[in-house]
């Protein structure tokens, strides 16, 4: 039996899934602008892929963020609901569910 391939969504699309962004268009200019690190490669194209267990580098709320991807969303649901698929790594090597 073959074994499905793991779930994949463009970076924009995720973006605004996790509410990390207000909405996808401005998700497509941070990840355009090259303000968005994917697995430590710099993006410039909203269209990068994202798998489970990718990590981001994001420009939020005035400060850098890493966070990890524990899953990949379906929809753009309640903020409880996003938070549960990433988590934030802290600078000094700690971790917190997502915020």
């Amino acid at each position: 039996m073959p074994v499905p391939p793991a779930p994949v969504l463009r970076i924009d699309k995720l973006l605004w899934f996790l509410r990390l962004a207000g909405t996808r268009a401005l998700a497509q200019e941070w990840a355009m602008a090259g303000h968005i690190r994917l697995n430590g490669r710099r993006i410039e194209r909203a269209s990068a892929a994202v798998r489970c267990g990718d990590m981001l580098v994001l420009p939020l709320a005035g400060t850098v963020r890493v966070i990890e991807i524990l899953a990949i969303p379906l929809r753009r649901g309640p903020a409880s609901e996003a938070q549960a698929c990433y988590r934030v790594v802290e600078p000094g090597g700690e971790t917190r569910p997502g915020d």
